[in-house]
């Protein structure tokens, strides 16, 4: 089982037990360390594949929080020639590292087999 989670304005591909590192979650998709997050784009379970459009409905992707850490660092800089001018910048984005625990859908999103 798999899916694709949007957060942070990227997707991922993710199966139980991954561990990666996401930007910052939000504080209110975060209870106990464990968080839940319901933006899964698409759902691949045993039996079918779920699209969602653009979210699969009752579809949940439940995530420990292992650690807050800060990326690498980037340099900016830019200078002007023969003008004098020169700026140096820097930044290090804040990360939450996580590892997926669970991947579920309720059985009400699943659609009836018909034979």
């Amino acid at each position: 089982m798999f899916a694709i989670l949007e957060t942070g304005g990227k997707q991922y591909k993710v199966a139980e037990g991954d561990v990666l590192e996401v930007e910052l979650l939000p504080e209110k998709s975060i209870k106990k360390n464990i968080a839940s997050l319901d933006t899964v784009l698409l759902l691949q379970d045993d039996k079918q594949l779920h699209i969602g459009s653009p979210f699969v409905k009752n579809a949940k992707v439940k995530a420990k929080i292992l650690e807050e850490i800060k990326g690498d660092k980037i340099h900016i800089y830019k200078m002007k020639s023969k003008k004098g001018y020169r700026k140096s910048q820097g930044h290090r984005q804040k990360l939450h590292k996580i590892q997926i625990e669970k991947i579920e859908i309720k059985a009400s999103a699943k659609v009836k087999e018909t034979e």
